[in-house]
């Protein structure tokens, strides 16, 4: 295995603990690997790969990058309530997995 995937692995493990402990019981296998997989390019990154729940900056960015360019919702309240929302249920994760956060955007504004 090539040291980028044992990243994205490792990733996405980190992603399901963090779905598991806000809440999600099924987790759709193909919509995290999609989310994973987009973080790929980020894999550097360290701050990329999380989203900061507390900082409206990264929740606006998230809506407009993601909600708006990514799943094509244009309605500004209907992406801020979803961040919103996405940010409390992951309150017990201090550094948010970013495809974690999107998975569950996409799930609540499905």
């Amino acid at each position: 295995m090539s040291e980028q995937a044992e990243k994205l692995a490792k990733y996405k493990t980190e992603a399901e603990e963090q779905l598991k402990k806000a809440g999600e019981s099924s987790i759709d296998d193909a919509l995290l690997d999609e989310r994973v997989k987009a973080m790929r390019v980020l894999m550097g990154n360290r701050d990329a790969l999380y989203v900061a729940g507390t900082d409206p900056a990264e929740l606006e960015t998230v809506r407009k990058n993601y909600i708006v360019k990514k799943l094509g919702i244009d309605d500004k309240a209907k992406g801020e309530a979803a961040c919103k929302a996405v940010a409390e249920q992951m309150k017990d994760s201090r550094m948010k997995n970013r495809a974690a956060f999107y998975y569950l955007c996409a799930k609540k504004l499905a």
